[in-house]
């Protein structure tokens, strides 16, 4: 079974003992979290698709850890204007291990 969850304004399929890495979430690490915007649960052929969201649907999951992304760097350059700005940016994360799918 698998699920499409909306969680820190992006969409994630998700399935049961997955570990998935989502925009940052305050709850502890070993704490549970609930995703209720569920927008498909799929099994096999059995797909429901909500409108927006599966009504009943959501999943569960447990927050492993925390951290910071890869450092990225931003540059903004204009051209024979003398301009260049330079920045850099580490976006948080968590790490959730799915451990239910209720559909």
């Amino acid at each position: 079974m698998y699920a499409v969850i909306a969680t820190g304004g992006k969409q994630y399929r998700v399935q049961e003992g997955a570990v998935v890495r989502i925009e940052k979430l305050d709850a502890a690490q070993g704490a549970s979290v609930e995703f209720n915007e569920v927008l498909l649960v799929g099994a096999g052929a059995d797909v429901k698709i909500g409108a927006p969201f599966v009504g009943s649907a959501k999943v569960v999951g447990t927050v492993e850890s925390h951290g910071k992304g890869d450092k990225v760097v931003i540059v903004k350059f204009r051209r024979r204007k003398h301009y260049k700005r330079a920045g850099t940016h580490r976006q948080f994360y968590t790490d959730v291990k799915i451990t239910k799918i209720v559909a």
